[in-house]
């Protein structure tokens, strides 16, 4: 059993690290600076510019974004114990790990998987700090393997949206600009098997603006993505559908035309009029939005109460759906989503042939 050492702090000490706790609130961007001893120029100046710009494309926005929740949190959870988030002190994250898991001031105890989390962001705010935590220290990694073995559960999965409910959904839209550019996020979302990120983060052409996640290009065949995803960088081959109003291709190409975009962002944003896009890039929680919106409308899933439904589906369910509706062999499902291995294309699969192979009468039983 890890041996957790009594912490006794004067009132001096406990407005030290209060003082020291806002020192530390500041942007982790402080830490790329240039070395003491070096004078500072315009040159370096710019590369240290530079390399704060690139550190930052190191995770994603909604991925930073928790990150600073998450140290947020721990950083006030010390002060309020009296003590101070720096330097890393593998006790102290021990027994915060175990107040998040069973809180003592009477707060919803926190999801095994939200825990690893804040793990994970306060880990990265060390290291942007030029500090190390290692997560194998017996008192962090001890206390967590506790927790997951008393509290894990299995993963709660948003419900995935099948080749009918998809045709459902789109069939509630018109044909106004926005209607046209919701029409092609739910098919090239659907038949992409796209994350909402990666959605709405697509290009006209590459490099076309500084924060593109990827560009969009159209044959007679269908339409080949190019993505730079969190794995790297990867293709995806989009066939044409069976006919215009199903096909994702054609819903794209439909979009850009009467919206006039020929560079910049592929999904924009439109005038109030309904007239013309704005040139701004769509959110990714406007994917979820209208996941939800149209599922509604299409009354997929109408033995449940609309907020069990609303609760149900999200950008997520575009990309369940089609690991689950693909009548094609595994490996190449596996490959369209991008996965690294089989048993997590299987996590995305709420529908499938299981059972085919008989294991038991292989072995002879």
């Amino acid at each position: 059993m890890p041996d957790f050492p009594r912490r006794e702090r004067t009132t001096a000490l406990h407005d030290s690290a209060s003082a020291k706790h806002d020192s530390s609130q500041t942007s982790s961007d402080d830490a790329l600076a240039l070395p003491a001893h070096v004078a500072g120029s315009g040159a370096l100046d710019h590369l240290v510019e530079t390399a704060r710009d690139y550190a930052n494309q190191a995770a994603s926005d909604n991925t930073l974004k928790a990150y600073a929740k998450d140290w947020a949190h721990f950083a006030r959870w010390c002060r309020l114990k009296g003590t101070d988030p720096l330097p890393p002190s593998p006790e102290l994250i021990g027994l915060y790990l175990a107040d998040l898991a069973k809180p003592t001031n009477g707060a919803p105890a926190l999801s095994v998987s939200t825990i690893e989390r804040r793990l994970s962001g306060i880990g990265w705010h060390y290291t942007q700090r030029g500090f190390s935590l290692d997560r194998k220290n017996r008192h962090i990694a001890t206390v967590f393997a506790g927790i997951k073995r008393k509290h894990a559960r299995p993963p709660v999965q948003k419900e995935a949206i099948f080749a009918e409910d998809i045709l459902n959904m789109v069939a509630t839209l018109s044909f106004g600009l926005c209607d046209l550019r919701d029409r092609a996020i739910l098919l090239i979302g659907y038949a992409g098997g796209l994350r909402r990120s990666e959605i709405v983060s697509l290009d006209v052409h590459k490099d076309d603006t500084p924060d593109s996640g990827g560009w969009v290009e159209t044959f007679a065949e269908g339409a080949l993505l190019t993505l730079n995803t969190k794995t790297g960088w990867r293709e995806i081959e989009i066939g044409r559908g069976s006919s215009d109003q199903s096909c994702p291709v054609y819903a794209i190409e439909q979009w850009m035309h009467f919206a006039k975009i020929d560079f910049g962002p592929v999904f924009q944003r439109v005038t109030r009029d309904d007239r013309k896009a704005t040139g701004a890039r769509l959110s990714d929680k406007h994917v979820a939005r209208l996941v939800k919106r149209t599922v509604l409308d299409a009354g997929v899933r109408d033995d449940l109460p609309d907020a069990e439904r609303l609760a149900l589906f999200s950008g997520h369910s575009l990309r369940a759906g089609l690991a689950s509706s693909a009548q094609v062999d595994e490996r190449y499902v596996q490959k369209h989503l991008g996965h690294a291995s089989a048993e997590m294309t299987r996590r995305y699969q709420r529908r499938r042939d299981r059972f085919r192979v008989n294991m038991t009468k292989a072995a002879g039983l």
